[in-house]
């Protein structure tokens, strides 16, 4: 398989532009940061994983504050798992936990005050996911949903449902079919109380790691979840 190719420098210095423009009309340093790391967000579910990555470098060499750099540097490595690259994933990834453990700082703006450990967790847990299996390796993605759940603050129902999502498919994965089950159940409830195109994305995941399970709890799950895929149809991808 061939590199995937990056759009011209000059293509991410627009984008950077943008993301200065409006963070100096805001006044907040950093904020350009945080926002072209969202428009990096967006290359990745427009399928465009290395202009994500083309973009993050740019936010990296710009970011000052712990709260964005560790933000950048999460995404990065998370990015980089999706591409099957373990060993840029791994110092990305290394960099961001210890940013993390160290509080983010004392003073973390509002403006990025949504990326803290429980994010972090979820993505490493995605990471894990898709690593798994590479040069022999059995990451173990449950751990970090499991953390990323744990660590979750009040109002992110969304993101929990994804997280539980996440975690059921983990175990299905990790040859834990009736404690996925049970995961899959609660994430299921979960997901019919929130509208949410990413998270109906997300039962494919689902039913894809569910496939290799033949029992009678993963049969009522794989039901479930197709059910609910189909009434809520989504091009995105998981």
């Amino acid at each position: 398989m061939g590199q995937p190719r990056l759009r011209p420098v000059r293509h991410r210095q627009r984008y950077w532009s943008y993301g200065i423009y409006a963070a100096s009309e805001a006044g907040q340093p950093d904020r350009g940061v945080e926002i072209v790391t969202r428009m990096s967000h967006q290359m990745i579910y427009l399928g465009h994983p290395a202009d994500a990555l083309g973009l993050l470098g740019v936010a990296a060499k710009k970011a000052t504050m712990p709260a964005p750099r560790a933000l950048v540097t999460s995404q990065a490595g998370r990015v980089h798992a999706a591409l099957g690259d373990e060993r840029s994933a791994k110092p990305h990834l290394g960099t961001a936990d210890e940013l993390v453990a160290d509080s983010l700082g004392n003073d973390v703006p509002a403006w990025v005050d949504y990326f803290d450990a429980a994010e972090h967790a979820g993505a490493r847990a995605v990471s894990a996911r898709d690593l798994s299996g590479l040069h022999g390796d059995r990451q173990v993605a449950s751990v970090y949903f499991t953390d990323a759940l744990r660590l979750r603050r009040p109002g992110f129902d969304r993101v929990k449902v994804m997280d539980r999502i996440g975690l059921a498919a983990a175990l299905f994965t990790e040859g834990e079919p009736e404690q996925g089950a049970a995961a899959a159940h609660q994430a299921l409830d979960d997901a019919t109380r929130v509208d949410s195109t990413l998270v109906a994305s997300r039962l494919n995941t689902l039913l894809d790691a569910a496939r290799p399970s033949r029992t009678a709890a993963v049969d009522e799950v794989r039901a479930r979840a197709a059910d609910l895929a189909a009434a809520r149809p989504t091009t995105f991808a998981a």
